[in-house]
């Protein structure tokens, strides 16, 4: 239910880039296959790294899986490379694909904690190339530590693999953990047949391709996995040549399994990979028909989730050791800034509040030009060991990292001229009171804007933060609020819990919100949010809008409605949050919006997921459109829409299928700032036109009613 501001208008900036093809025999990686009982388990996990050469050259790209694309560090010695598992693993083997500039000199070590260091392997003799190493260990977090270089540069590697079993099993489970996830394809035969009918558990609904050569089918699991089966039950139409295929980023794959002699049916894969993303690519149809496929399945090394996963934590703050956030609420300088109708307050002090929804940005009558620059006052001398900047649109395509005892003179630590906005996570090292960002060309025709800039290391004299609520564990199962809607017949929701919004609505909607004419209990159970033909408040209809703000706010946990929707062409319901915020004057969207679901009436077999964010609203918010679960019609019956939500996300749910998963992690890294880490209230409205549901027409009925069975709320 998104709000838009009269007279509010966002720039927006298009990245471009290049769009990459993967073609067979285009890119070899020089691995060797692992056994299936020692399956690879550092692809695609969280790396980072004493230094890197550039913003082209990062950490993770050497836990990538790509073997064309690298990781270097500065051209010192000692420099290191660590990944963290994600849990205590037993290590068995690892791989080192060096480019020319390789180590003479290293260290395998493996640590439970990112900080006190074990070494399963030693070497003063390196070769370079590639060098699979026999090793035995345990730990979390594997490293190399480079001691001595063989070339003037540093020290560079294609590719970190680490091998072994964690969770303590080694085995591959039977859970299937592309149930419930989001699914997508090449294409569909009709909408019949969509991609999430392939996931659904259902082996009477399935995914249908177009009739043509390539197609596919993908699932993302939601973070990298260690994928050791796959399970397809092919309809009549089958593919004949296809490959299993795994991936990081959905754009570069790795085949972990390929036949020219696929015979349809049900085929049952055992494969070893990693990776978010899986797909079946078909190449051979078996039939003059497209790809069908009732049921894909996958299966993961460490037994398979019970819930659908989520994202890794985002790598700030840095993992192990004891670097800590230095740089929130200190003082702050920079080249210009800019507060006025179209950016207020975007103050250089902004970037520093731990604050997503606020930002600086240089002025947009002088500081829109080259260079332009911010730095912050750390208050004392510290080792710095990583930056983190989220861009707003306004970004900088070169830049520097510096550092300065003095805020005279300056000291480079990090240097790009590819930088390419939203999340950059860097990992430096330097040593200064005062860190600035320094840049010297933009990424638009605007100017540099920043809505976080984080400093993390050791010293200083950091503040430390408001302290952020316990993650809850799903499934949640303590209620801490809830409104069962059992009054009698024609009494009104409670005041104590309910705060009743009359007005006019927005998005040119067309009706009038009552002050609580519209709602009643029917004494079955239900709250009724009746939808009238009728006049008031200068509108030719009426209906109902509730909150719980002031009375009940949430950070955190499982909230969830049983809702019966109704149908008619112009007819919206919805069930939303909105963050508190908003009710001591944050405009929206700096304020944040969760749209657990709305339901056009013109349309009651899809529902709507969405999220609402100062960089990410209105047409451009951030979220999915999907069809109940069986293909029915939401209008029919009463159904249980939730969203499980902590500080890594959301997972949206709808009658316990999972529908849509806002990742905190990728939203940073492609859409911009997460600003949902705070309190939210809950809202229950049923709205008449507008942009977004269309007009009403002669078919419309009313009265329309909206019913609601309860609104729950649930943590540990």
């Amino acid at each position: 239910m998104s709000r838009v501001l009269p007279g509010r208008r966002w720039r927006l900036a298009v990245l471009g880039g290049a769009v990459l093809a993967l073609l067979a025999g285009l890119l070899v990686a020089t691995t060797v296959t692992a056994a299936a009982a020692d399956p690879l388990i550092s692809q695609g996990r969280t790396a980072t790294a004493s230094s890197t050469e550039n913003a082209g050259t990062p950490a993770s790209a050497a836990v990538d899986g790509n073997a064309g694309t690298r990781w270097s560090s500065a051209f010192s010695v000692p420099q290191w490379l660590q990944v963290d598992l994600g849990d205590t693993a037993t290590i068995s083997r690892v791989v080192l694909n060096w480019e020319a500039a390789y180590a003479t000199a290293f260290t395998v070590q493996t640590s439970a904690n990112g900080t006190t260091w074990t070494t399963v392997h030693t070497t003063t003799n390196g070769t370079g190339g590639v060098q699979d190493l026999t090793v035995s260990g345990s730990g979390r977090y594997v490293r190399v530590n480079a001691t001595a270089k063989a070339t003037g540069y540093g020290v560079s590697l294609w590719e970190f693999q680490v091998y072994g079993s964690t969770g303590g099993t080694g085995g591959c489970g039977t859970a299937n953990a592309a149930l419930g996830r989001p699914a997508t394809a090449s294409s569909v035969q009709s909408t019949v047949f969509p991609a999430s009918s392939a996931v659904d558990g259902s082996a009477g609904t399935r995914w249908s391709s177009a009739a043509t050569d390539p197609q596919w089918l993908q699932v993302d699991l939601g973070s990298a996995q260690s994928i050791c089966g796959v399970t397809l039950q092919w309809e009549a139409a089958f593919g004949r040549s296809f490959q299993v295929q795994v991936s990081t980023d959905a754009a570069t794959w790795t085949s972990v399994y390929s036949t020219t002699t696929g015979a349809g049916g049900t085929q049952v894969l055992t494969v070893s990979g990693t990776g978010r993303y899986v797909r079946v690519y078909g190449t051979a149809r078996g039939t003059a028909y497209g790809y069908s496929l009732w049921e894909f399945q996958i299966r993961t090394g460490s037994g398979g989730p019970t819930n659908p996963p989520t994202d890794p934590p985002p790598t700030d703050p840095p993992p192990g050791g004891t670097a800590r956030l230095l740089s929130y609420n200190k003082p702050a300088v920079a080249s210009t800034s800019q507060s006025d109708g179209n950016c207020f307050e975007c103050t250089p002090a902004r970037a520093f509040d731990n604050d997503p929804a606020s930002r600086w940005a240089t002025s947009s009558t002088t500081g829109w030009v080259d260079p332009g620059w911010i730095y912050v006052d750390l208050g004392a001398t510290a080792g710095i060991t990583q930056v983190v900047l989220q861009w707003d649109p306004a970004f900088a395509r070169s830049y520097q990292i510096q550092v300065s005892p003095n805020a005279t003179t300056w000291t480079t630590i990090y240097s790009t001229t590819t930088g390419a906005g939203f999340k950059e996570t860097i990992n430096a090292t330097g040593t200064g009171r005062y860190v600035r960002m320094y840049g010297t060309a933009r990424g638009t025709p605007y100017g540099y804007s920043l809505w976080e800039f984080k400093v993390y290391g050791t010293g200083g004299n950091p503040t430390t933060p408001p302290a952020m609520p316990a993650d809850p564990t799903f499934p949640a199962n303590r209620l801490v609020w809830s409104d069962e809607f059992n009054g009698a017949a024609g009494s009104k929701p409670d005041p104590a819990k309910w705060t009743i919004d009359p007005g006019t609505g927005q998005n040119n909607e067309i009706q009038y919100y009552t002050n609580n004419n519209n709602a009643n209990m029917d004494g079955a159970g239900s709250l009724v949010i009746e939808a009238r033909r009728e006049t008031a408040g200068g509108r030719d209809y009426t209906s109902h809008r509730m909150n719980t703000g002031n009375k009940f706010h949430v950070q955190y946990g499982r909230i969830e409605a049983r809702v019966k929707v109704p149908k008619g062409n112009g007819l919206w319901p919805a069930f939303w949050m909105m963050g508190a915020d908003f009710l001591t004057g944050r405009p929206w969207p700096y304020n944040g919006e969760i749209d657990i679901m709305e339901v056009l009436g013109r349309n009651t077999l899809e529902g709507y997921s969405t999220l609402h964010a100062p960089a990410y609203n209105g047409g451009g918010g951030y979220g999915l459109k999907y069809t109940a679960p069986g293909g029915a019609d939401l209008a029919n019956d009463y159904h249980v829409w939730a969203v499980e939500w902590d500080s890594k996300g959301m997972t949206f749910k709808l009658d316990g299928t999972t529908v849509f998963v806002a990742s905190k992690a990728t939203v940073e890294a492609t859409r911009g700032p997460w600003v949902y880490d705070h309190p939210f209230y809950v809202i229950l409205n049923l709205a008449v036109g507008g942009d977004f549901p269309g007009p009403v027409d002669g078919t419309t009925p009313f009265p329309s009613r909206m019913l609601v069975d309860y609104v729950r709320v649930y943590q540990n």
